[in-house]
């Protein structure tokens, strides 16, 4: 196989009109070709007058001798496992998000059958109960947009970004993506998304097909204990039931309180870890769109996205994350009285705003006082000040980010309106954060705008809190064997364990731990 790289593209052409520029340019005659794809899709927008996509072209030539001229491409394969587990007992999965559906589609896939718990609903009940707590104020504690089938990652923008897509790992997730219904450009753009809308129907195939792999998956089963013996694996203990098993891949998800809670308690090694809190930030996608593309923009191009960082005076980082373009801010709490903001967006991102997390790290000295779970204990305080800031109903506090920089109550939004259900509270948002977040924040906001013009427009919208971007725990692993440092067995796995941040790492997590139980 050969690459072509650098098919530079300022029209609006379909991909086989691409492939022809791209074998044109590198005087390869049509019928030399076996065959060929797309292997990378970008957009170059740096200069405003000069936007154009980029290609990288992958080709197969019917004569392999020609493709030695120009330099053969070889990627890393997925390997085929050669299963060597032979134990009496099935491996548990706890969690369906990411890491555990990735996780149990790999066993299944290698002939061992997994029991699955998830502790919410499957995903076709699930959104309804996100719906009617949108729409009602009828919020569900296992049943949400952090608990339920598909993790939290299912009610988001379906970002697919990695540190390197040219990883074997990475290659697998999305390929088993597309397997299960998700677009094929995901496998060439180089910033994949899915949308809410598509991975919602992908989450319920590949539990179907788990199931018909002979895998079990049980809803509204929470795993409420756990029997070690000498530092083993014994048992995990349900509300209705006992598991025994050798294997546990504990894929619980970033906010799974009560788990952390008696993981600690069991003696289980966890340690503190870093975070981030702050709030959502919306603006008009068609402000983001003229910032990013300019007035006059001739290709046919998607709707623009940013990723942002400042580092501030004080020593502190802000960053833009998850940004959802043409999205919405997602009422994200998994307890009762409390506030909690996340992103979403569908496949089309065609809504009418644009929003992203903005955030300030938390290190451990600002938190720690006597146990490792402190830094949950403080997100749970924002976020319950949020709930009270909101005016105790369920509403989130929100603000405009020229009252958030003076200091002043927000009495009424202004051309950007919030989009956060059940609903917003003007509010001034400098009451219930942190100085340090504040502080950081609003040299950020202006710092940024020389960036992206119009980042820090008086009437942009910061929704509170953000506190959920990642674990606030690491559950202590071996690096080689992936089982917990003094469990046997035991395998932390995911965002939650602290050993993935989004979507694409956590899956990627998943298909390593169950490698190791395959074995």
């Amino acid at each position: 196989m050969i690459r072509l790289n650098n098919i530079k593209i300022r029209e609006n052409l379909s991909d086989a009109e691409v492939f022809k520029r791209a074998i044109v340019k590198n005087k390869i005659k049509q019928e030399e070709v076996k065959e060929w794809n797309i292997y990378k899709k970008s957009i170059d927008a740096r200069k405003k007058d000069d936007i154009y996509y980029n290609y990288s072209i992958n080709v197969k030539l019917k004569d392999v001798k020609k493709e030695n001229k120009f330099g053969k491409v070889k990627e890393e394969e997925w390997q085929e496992i050669e299963v060597k587990r032979n134990s009496k007992y099935k491996p548990v999965i706890i969690g369906m998000g990411p890491a555990g559906l990735f996780a149990g589609l790999l066993l299944v896939d290698n002939g061992i059958k997994p029991i699955i718990l998830e502790r919410g609903k499957c995903v076709e009940e699930r959104i309804k109960d996100v719906e009617n707590f949108a729409n009602n104020r009828e919020f569900s504690p296992v049943s949400n947009i952090q608990f339920g089938e598909g993790g939290a990652g299912t009610f988001s923008d379906g970002k697919l970004n990695t540190g390197n897509s040219a990883n074997m790992y990475s290659r697998k997730v999305l390929e088993e993506f597309v397997r299960f219904g998700a677009p094929e450009e995901i496998l060439y753009t180089a910033k994949p998304h899915i949308g809410t809308d598509n991975l919602r129907k992908i989450v319920k195939n590949i539990r179907e097909y788990i199931i018909s792999k002979g895998g079990q998956v049980l809803f509204n089963t929470k795993a409420t204990d756990f029997e070690i013996e000498n530092e083993t694996i014994k048992a995990v203990i349900c509300e209705n039931n006992r598991i025994e098993t050798d294997a546990v891949i504990l894929a619980i998800g970033h906010s799974a309180r009560d788990t952390f809670k008696k993981l600690y308690e069991l003696g289980v090694e966890i340690q503190p870890k870093n975070f981030a809190v702050g709030t959502r930030i919306e603006h008009l996608q068609e402000d983001i769109n003229k910032a990013q593309y300019g007035e006059n923009i001739k290709l046919k191009l998607p709707v623009a996205d940013y990723k942002l960082v400042h580092h501030a005076k004080n020593g502190r980082t802000c960053y833009t994350f998850c940004m959802c373009p043409g999205g919405q801010v997602m009422a994200s709490n998994s307890e009762e009285n409390s506030i909690v903001t996340n992103g979403m967006s569908n496949f089309a991102r065609d809504g009418k705003n644009s929003n992203s997390a903005l955030l300030v790290n938390v290190t451990v000295e600002d938190y720690y006082k006597n146990s490792p779970l402190d830094g949950m204990y403080f997100q749970e305080d924002l976020e319950q000040k949020a709930f009270e800031l909101g005016g105790g109903n369920y509403n989130a506090p929100a603000q405009r980010v020229e009252d958030f920089i003076d200091g002043h109550k927000t009495e009424k939004f202004g051309k950007i309106k919030p989009t956060y259900m059940p609903g917003v509270t003007e509010a001034d948002l400098n009451e219930i954060l942190p100085e340090f977040v504040t502080e950081t924040m609003k040299e950020a906001i202006i710092e940024l705008d020389k960036k992206i013009h119009g980042f820090a427009e008086k009437d942009a919208v910061l929704t509170g809190v953000e506190t959920r971007s990642s674990s606030p725990v690491q559950i202590i692993r071996d690096k080689e064997s992936l089982n917990s440092i003094n469990v046997k067995g035991l395998y932390p796995c995911g965002e939650g364990a602290g050993y993935a941040g989004g979507i694409m790492t956590s899956a990627i997590d998943g298909l390593k731990c169950a490698i190791k139980i395959c074995l």
